[in-house]
């Protein structure tokens, strides 16, 4: 059996870049992320993310937060790091590290949804890599949206979901350590609680897309019981993580990845013995999810107003 590797192609815009699947990810070669950046780079960057969902930035050339900060900024205004989880001694507030010593993110998500509007992007930076494993897998949201059978696509549009930190994502029989029980303390030392619809759609694109994950955890449906409830998100995540929307990333040296938060989820695999594997996350404030029929997503409790700002556009 033979296979051919997609050859890297040069868009209008200068990007020398290489698609990794049908629905989701691009490699970009060769361009420097460690200064400013034209005008037109970003636009660049942006149009390929709008189309892609998720970039892959090969010897990006940022080795430290600073330089990643510039970078992120390019798109938006920062948030902190986390909205209860604080930020390390010695790394800027926008810093949050993904620590294997401290948290395992494998469970499908969508980073911070239970705040009333979650970053538009989350960029991570290789830190500390493991010798084998700690791939990390991203969704497509929307091709998930596609693949469903029209009525339950039609069904889905009058869904919202409940989402909040006190969730399924930090559960306390994965604790290993201290350093985990202490992350986890402080992931629900305050609750928050909003709700979102279930289709939003992309500001930029227009796209539809299943805005669930490990913070949704249950569907406020007027009639329905919360058994009933579960199962239609289990419907419909299963939807999400179908394979034929998923790239998968496996990290390297001086690497850094780029996703669209609004349209994606991810998940990193715990496959590296739990090993040194650090990633630095840095993510771009976002607006309020809109449904398909215009109505905004609302807080149910807790104010996130300190951890990232709220724009419109982009």
């Amino acid at each position: 059996m033979t296979t051919t590797t997609a050859p890297a192609t040069t868009t209008d815009t200068g990007l020398r870049l290489k698609k990794l699947g049908q629905h989701i990810g691009a490699r970009i070669e060769g361009l420097d992320l460690s200064g400013p950046l034209e005008e037109g780079t970003v636009s660049a960057i942006r149009a390929a993310l709008n189309e892609h969902k998720a970039l892959v930035f090969t010897d990006a050339g940022i080795s430290s937060d600073a330089q990643q900060e510039a970078f992120a900024a390019h798109f938006g205004p920062l948030t902190t790091a986390h909205p209860t989880v604080t930020f390390h001694e010695g790394t800027p507030k926008t810093v949050l590290p993904v620590d294997s010593e401290e948290s395992v993110a494998n469970q499908w998500h969508t980073d911070v949804t239970f705040v009333i509007n979650p970053p538009q992007i989350s960029t991570l930076r290789a830190v500390v890599l493991p010798t084998y494993g700690g791939e990390t897998l991203i969704a497509n949201t929307a091709a998930a949206y596609k693949s469903l059978p029209r009525e339950l696509q039609h069904l889905a549009q009058t869904l919202w979901a409940e989402h909040t930190n006190a969730s399924d994502y930090i559960r306390p029989r994965t604790v290993q350590g201290e350093k985990e029980q202490q992350y986890q303390q402080a992931f629900v030392s305050q609750t928050f609680r909003t709700v979102h619809p279930v289709v939003r759609v992309h500001p930029l694109t227009g796209e539809k897309g299943l805005f669930i994950g490990a913070f949704a955890q249950r569907l406020r449906i007027l009639g329905v019981s919360a058994h009933e409830s579960a199962d239609l998100l289990r419907l419909l995540q299963a939807h999400v993580t179908r394979p034929e929307h998923v790239v998968r990333v496996g990290w390297e040296p001086g690497q850094v990845v780029v996703f669209d938060n609004r349209i994606t989820q991810h998940y990193a695999i715990d496959n590296y013995d739990r090993a040194p594997r650090k990633l630095n996350r840095i993510t771009v404030a976002g607006d309020v999810p809109v449904g398909v029929h215009g109505q905004r997503s609302h807080s149910l409790e807790g104010d996130s107003s300190q951890y990232s700002p709220i724009v419109e556009l982009p």
